[in-house]
């Protein structure tokens, strides 16, 4: 699983490198000198990023040369950093890795380390690495490698065992991070920012290419980060504060300073992997019942509303949009966390972390997107989720948001509605274009009188919808089967409520193509 995370990062390189222009000199600013004699703080990021914005974007590259030259993924695995050089020091409550340049990994990101209040920067040094002799076995080569820049950092801590200092948060691509709560595995990631993700024009990948890590102080169950976002379109100042444990809680703030209006920019970005499960196969012959690092977009609307979105693998692009003002959290989730659902010994499916943005303050309106691109293996992430405000985020001001993000094996379970534990779907018996629903709710949930069914569909005909109680399982069963007739594409929603109407459940949603 670490190739196939590995390869995510590899398209996201390359598809950023495909749409990012270099035309002026740009240098980035780390001397916190040039910003201010105050102890180092977001406001000194913020005007690097606001300053960054007065000029014309150049995409920073370095020039791969020596041993880290024409690397293969195992010779780029086979560098290591070495933990006796860790640049937070030793036996602290964190640890932090240095990550090299090489094969995909060729724009250089400057990091510097805050201790009492003054920003130092870290500059390349070969020396703090580890060569394997398997895949360099003259050694070495470190001649004019120069600065090449560090290609990111992860952080460790004491997360599953007091003995282990376990790797929990990376930033390294792009502007993909990743991170896990105790007792789960990386699947996800988040990013910085998702600008024109689906577009016809084509997506433009913003890279981090500045981190401020802080010291953690004695007892500070937490780390914090700075950092500096840059693109095409738009400079952005970060400051994510981390809290590891049984759920890995990400405090974000950042500051946009647009160089052009940006319209289709999406707050909050998820990034997840969906090929197929029980009820999203289609033509798939593998040993394993499912496949995916989330399979649902659950949310929290404003107005109090409770909704799950099972994810699937479309045979074309597909871009759906949930309309809200002032949502209260969203989120990609694997809600499947039973290896039973996977029988991967290898990739572990039922470890992988659900992510819930719950966003601070006001957000207005806007919409949760969801973009589901086809793919025909596992080894692409293919689901984007993203806040995408309704006016556009302008150039020429200072645009602040923050949101709590948090990594653990699923989300708060805060709302009053049973909740969609599992879904099939597959071609009826009788009729062979009419496709059967099997939805299992929570059983716990209702009382000994079955609740009422309101299932619709936008195109053809939802038939023979029934209620069934599975006692051994715990769960309620709703069925139901879809006659889609001539319609080529229909969105099917369901919902299980009282008698005067109020929601007992989440209201489940599918889109079905022909």
């Amino acid at each position: 699983m670490k190739r196939r995370q590995f390869l995510n990062a590899a398209t996201a390189m390359a598809a950023g490198g495909a749409v990012l222009a270099a035309s002026a000199d740009a240098q980035p600013i780390t001397d916190p000198a040039a910003i201010g004699p105050q102890p180092f703080g977001f406001e000194h990021v913020a005007a690097v990023a606001a300053e960054r914005a007065t000029r014309v974007y150049q995409q920073p590259i370095s020039q791969l040369v020596g041993s880290f030259a024409n690397l293969n993924y195992d010779q780029y695995r086979g560098i290591r950093f070495r933990r006796d050089r860790d640049p937070l020091g030793a036996g602290g409550a964190f640890g932090m890795d240095l990550l090299s340049p090489g094969m995909i990994f060729y724009e250089p990101v400057q990091i510097s380390i805050i201790r009492n209040g003054i920003a130092r920067h870290l500059a390349f040094d070969p020396s703090m690495l580890e060569f394997d002799s398997r895949y360099f076995p003259d050694g070495p080569d470190l001649n004019n490698v120069g600065d090449m820049g560090w290609s990111g950092f992860r952080i460790r801590t004491t997360l599953n065992r007091p003995d282990v200092m376990d790797e929990f948060l990376v930033f390294q691509g792009a502007s993909y991070f990743r991170a896990v709560a105790r007792g789960t595995l990386y699947g996800l990631s988040a990013r910085g920012l998702a600008i024109k993700t689906g577009s016809p024009d084509g997506e433009e990948f913003p890279l981090f290419t500045d981190f401020w890590i802080e010291q953690p102080q004695p007892g500070d169950a937490f780390v914090r980060i700075y950092a500096v976002l840059d693109s095409r379109s738009v400079a952005g100042a970060f400051e994510f504060v981390v809290h590891p444990g049984a759920t890995t809680m990400v405090e974000t703030r950042m500051a946009l300073f647009p160089r052009v209006d940006l319209r289709e920019t999406g707050l909050a970005p998820l990034t997840s992997m969906f090929w197929f499960s029980p009820a999203s196969r289609r033509v798939v012959d593998d040993y394993r019942p499912a496949c995916h690092d989330s399979d649902g977009l659950q949310m929290h609307t404003g107005a109090g509303q409770a909704l799950w979105r099972g994810l699937m693998s479309p045979r074309q692009l597909q871009i759906s949009s949930f309309v809200d003002n002032n949502p209260r959290g969203f989120g990609l989730v694997q809600r499947a966390r039973d290896f039973e659902t996977y029988q991967d010994a290898e990739a572990m499916y039922h470890l992988r972390p659900s992510t819930w943005i719950e966003p601070v303050g006001d957000w207005g309106e806007g919409e949760v997107r969801l973009v589901e691109i086809p793919v025909e293996n596992e080894f692409n992430d293919n689901i984007v989720s993203y806040w995408l405000p309704k006016e556009p985020i302008t150039r020429g001001q200072r645009h602040e948001y923050r949101y709590r993000m948090g990594f653990s094996a699923l989300p708060p379970d805060d709302m009053p509605v049973a909740r969609v534990r599992q879904v099939r779907s597959g071609r009826s018996i009788n009729v062979e274009t009419t496709r059967s629903f099997i939805i299992d709710y929570e059983l716990p949930m209702f009382t000994d009188e079955l609740p009422q069914i309101q299932v619709k569909a936008s195109a053809g005909e939802i038939v023979h919808a029934y209620l069934k109680r599975l006692p051994d399982q715990r769960a309620l069963r709703l069925a139901f089967e879809f006659a889609p007739g001539r319609a080529q594409l229909a969105d099917l929603q369901a919902v299980l409520t009282d008698a005067e109407g109020r929601a007992l459940s989440e209201t489940w949603l599918t889109r079905w193509t022909a």
